[in-house]
């Protein structure tokens, strides 16, 4: 029977992925913007923050500028790997009625959107690890990876993977009991932006700041791989990193689940 399970798993996200696989390669000019765009906003963070060190006499923060190199080159990498957007695209299914036929299918939508993800995610690999080797030409990044670093962090961005992909999902349903969330959503991203460590390293904001990151999802769906990554964090800080992903993994399965039985009944299809 666990056999049989494991083959039937296999054959769905076969056959998803093949089919996500066909509907990408149709979409190239979207596909290419959302690479775009992964790749230009930590090149600009980059660029600012070794400007403004040099500015500041070589550091700011502890951080050099091939300090902030190697963080964004990392980050942008890593942000890659745990990027998602159902929360963006979630609010028009539930509104044009679109989500009725995934309703039809025998699985859960959730299964088909991971299948979606970790296609875009190998299909832009050709293009990502490139420019992350190129950064690193252009700007002299301050990398000192071990082995270990490089061990932990495998686990470490698979969860922080985990924790984006199903917290974000569980947020998008909030689009069942409103579906006009894009002041919601633009919220969303900007608490993102800071708390994960996008904008700059969480090191360098207040004690206040750094006190919320470690409370709310955010750090662990990006900052955390990072830093572990490139050796910030002691033995202590790496057990309650991945202490918390697994803590806000299940924690946002238990809201996702909650969510989706009270809002799939509320649901009702307008169009298409």
């Amino acid at each position: 029977m666990k056999k049989s399970a494991l083959q039937y798993w296999l054959r769905y996200y076969r056959a998803e992925i093949r089919a996500a696989l066909l509907i990408q390669l149709q979409y190239r000019a979207a596909f290419v913007i959302w690479l775009l765009e992964m790749i230009i906003e930590p090149v600009v963070y980059l660029v600012v923050w070794s400007t403004v060190a040099r500015a500041r006499g070589g550091e700011v923060g502890g951080f050099s500028p091939e300090d902030f190199a190697a963080y964004f080159i990392v980050f942008m990498l890593v942000n890659h790997f745990t990027y998602s957007w159902t929360f963006y695209v979630f609010e028009e299914r539930v509104r044009t009625g679109k989500l009725s036929f995934r309703l039809l299918r025998p699985l859960h939508p959730i299964h088909s959107d991971l299948a979606f993800n970790l296609t875009y995610k190998f299909l832009t690999l050709v293009v990502m690890l490139p420019t992350g080797i190129g950064l690193t030409l252009a700007f002299h990044p301050a990398f000192e990876f071990t082995a270990g670093q490089v061990l932990l962090a495998v686990p470490a961005v698979a969860l922080a993977f985990g924790v984006r992909f199903v917290f974000e999902w569980a947020y998008a349903l909030v689009a069942f009991w409103t579906t006009r969330i894009m002041a919601l959503n633009e919220m969303y991203y900007v608490i993102l932006l800071f708390l994960s460590g996008q904008v700059a390293p969480l090191s360098l904001f207040p004690d206040w700041v750094q006190t919320l990151s470690y409370v709310l999802p955010f750090r662990w769906m990006v900052a955390f791989p990072v830093e572990l990554l490139l050796g910030h964090l002691d033995r202590g800080q790496i057990i309650a990193g991945f202490v918390a992903q697994a803590a806000w993994l299940g924690l946002s399965f238990l809201l996702l689940k909650w969510l989706w039985a009270r809002g799939v009944r509320r649901y009702s299809a307008v169009g298409g």
